[in-house]
């Protein structure tokens, strides 16, 4: 039967309603892009003002994966004039995550007395409605109240629901039981048991492509249409027509603004990004630099420390021989005396090492004007040479044991002068 005629709904429990599930925050928020939110609304506002049949709820939307979202939806009736009398659908609209940029979803939702026509152009036999509008949604023009009217005007034109017929009682003359079997009787109480449909109903006695007149009556019962569902959107006031086209345009230049002012910032974005990683490279090479001087400051302050061990030996050497005369000397470097047997190796070792560097010296210009052969300069470099490398491998050796030696005694001496 025709539902009875729906009261038009508080526009403004309406509103608080939708602002508060929109508003929501944390796991109960729904998901629904920040950025449309204000957009859902106003759909469903104008879908309510339009068609008071159909309520805004939030319920559990279970997707073919078996994963569980929360989702807006429009649960109500649509009208369907159909042979000069309207009807009501029972429809339910799913408001999907990414509604509004792609399409809701459509489903009708029959009632205990009502079958799905199948096969149905536009209605599959789980309810899944599809429409042409459904498939060319744009965004953002595309809206709910056309929607609404375009299933209108489609079941209008097909049908999607019919009221299921009743088997006929068998006549007590073949039956000498009085009660009817238990499956015909359940059916006839008007029982939803699938078994009991299956074995009560019985095909309409019309051809296959006739339907009954009314898609909620059976027989010839006739119901007369509810007084606010007779409405047809033919005769919209031409003035709202022009508003909610300009609303959509506006919409439309909105978002294209919004769009190009994100892909400006964006490309603002890429570009401090690009600035950050050169700064990023500068300072590490920076850290790096820091790094080395550090380095070399801590070598230079140790060189510092050696010049100043050898500025103490040299002044001490200074007081020790000051007004001391040499003249019974007949050799200068007798004066010089090695402190220590590593004094003495250093001296042998890079006296004999300058000595060597003055003789190549000599047999270069020697082999130039022609004086030594070329065979035996070679031989000479090449004696003269490993000799001499052993003297420099020598001083080196000598080096590192004086420092040793220099920098143990230092810190004997700060550790006397700090008892």
């Amino acid at each position: 039967m025709v539902p009875p005629a729906v009261e038009s709904p508080n526009p403004q429990l309406t509103q608080q309603f939708l602002s508060s599930a929109l508003s929501q925050r944390g796991p109960s928020a729904l998901p629904y892009s920040e950025d449309t939110k204000w957009l859902i609304r106003h759909h469903l506002l104008s879908l309510t003002t339009s068609f008071p049949s159909l309520e805004p709820k939030t319920a559990t939307f279970t997707h073919n994966d078996g994963r569980s979202v929360n989702l807006l939806q429009s649960d109500g009736t649509v009208p369907m004039p159909y042979q000069g009398v309207t009807y009501n659908i029972p429809v339910v609209i799913w408001l999907m995550e990414s509604y509004p940029r792609h399409p809701p979803c459509v489903y009708v939702n029959p009632t205990r007395d009502m079958v799905i026509k199948r096969p149905h152009s536009h209605v599959n036999p789980s309810g899944l409605v599809s429409l042409p509008y459904l498939h060319n949604w744009i965004y953002p023009s595309s809206n709910l109240v056309d929607l609404v009217r375009a299933l209108s005007l489609t079941f209008a034109a097909d049908p999607p629901l019919f009221s299921q017929r009743r088997a006929p009682r068998t006549p007590p003359s073949h039956n000498p039981n009085p009660n009817p079997s238990p499956n015909f009787d359940s059916f006839s109480s008007g029982s939803s048991n699938p078994g009991a449909f299956s074995s009560g109903y019985s095909r309409p006695s019309i051809p296959p492509n006739n339907y009954p007149p009314s898609p909620y009556a059976s027989g010839s019962g006739r119901v007369q249409p509810s007084p606010t569902t007779t409405t047809s959107h033919h005769g919209e006031d031409q003035s709202e027509v022009f508003k909610r086209n300009a609303i959509n345009k506006l919409v439309e230049i909105v978002h294209g603004d919004v769009v190009g002012l994100r892909k400006t910032r964006e490309g603002e974005m890429e570009g401090l990004f690009s600035v950050q990683g050169v700064l990023k490279q500068r300072e590490d090479q920076l850290n790096k630099g820091l790094k080395g001087m550090r380095d070399e400051m801590e070598g230079l302050e140790q060189q510092l420390q050696m010049v100043l061990m050898n500025s103490d030996v040299i002044e001490g050497w200074l007081r020790d021989n000051q007004g001391k005369k040499f003249r019974s000397l007949e050799n200068v470097e007798d004066a010089f005396e090695c402190v220590d047997v590593l004094s003495k190796q250093m001296l042998d070792c890079t006296a004999s090492d300058l000595a060597i560097e003055d003789t190549l010296y000599a047999l270069d210009k020697a082999v130039q004007v022609g004086s030594v052969p070329f065979d035996q300069y070679l031989r000479s470099v090449r004696a003269l040479s490993r000799e001499q490398f052993f003297h420099r491998a020598m001083v080196a050796k000598v080096r590192a044991a004086q420092l040793q030696a220099q920098v143990a005694n230092m810190a004997s001496r700060n550790q006397h002068y700090a008892v």
